[in-house]
């Protein structure tokens, strides 16, 4: 399995000899320090890029990140499509490669990326070639704290856990 370091290269080396890549942001447990690394961490990468259409068209480029054991892009999806996504602003790219590394890969054109950099507070900037990336707070993971529930929070839903298991065993 390729390390850390390796994939980060490549995914850094990737976006600074492609013209139409021009910033890369990562969100996730990596950029989280109170995560400890494990060999199962997906790298959650976003490549702020000049346009999408010429990446989906062709999609040779995704193997300059090694031996693909298995690619979605959840985009394509019918249920997506009902939902009127909109390829041109973004494009989603789920690798598993052969030796156990994912990368979650998005691609989103600077108009895209503006609405939405910095959401998720696991944001951090690697790559800015034209100075787009809007300045943005450490990265923290308070977003993904869990409030204890009340107790009226708790039983509602123990209760609709234990009334929803008994179609589990039907099904069986």
């Amino acid at each position: 399995m390729r390390n850390e370091q390796e994939m980060m290269n490549l995914i850094l080396n990737t976006a600074k000899d492609n013209e139409r890549i021009r910033a890369v942001y990562m969100n996730g447990s990596r950029t989280n320090s109170n995560v400890p690394k494990d060999i199962f961490q997906d790298y959650v990468i976003v490549y702020v890029v000049t346009e999408t259409a010429s990446f989906i068209q062709d999609k040779s480029w995704v193997h300059a990140f090694g031996e693909i054991l298995m690619m979605q892009e959840p985009d394509k999806n019918d249920v997506n499509r009902e939902m009127n996504v909109d390829f041109t602003k973004s494009y989603v790219f789920l690798m598993l490669f052969i030796d156990g590394n994912r990368i979650n890969l998005t691609l989103e054109t600077k108009e895209m990326t503006l609405d939405r950099y910095g959401e998720d507070m696991l944001t951090l900037p690697i790559v800015d070639k034209d100075n787009l990336l809007p300045s943005i707070p450490s990265t923290t993971d308070l977003d993904y704290h869990v409030d204890k529930p009340t107790k009226e929070e708790y039983d509602h839903f123990t209760n609709d856990f234990w009334w929803c298991s008994q179609n589990v065993a039907k099904g069986i």
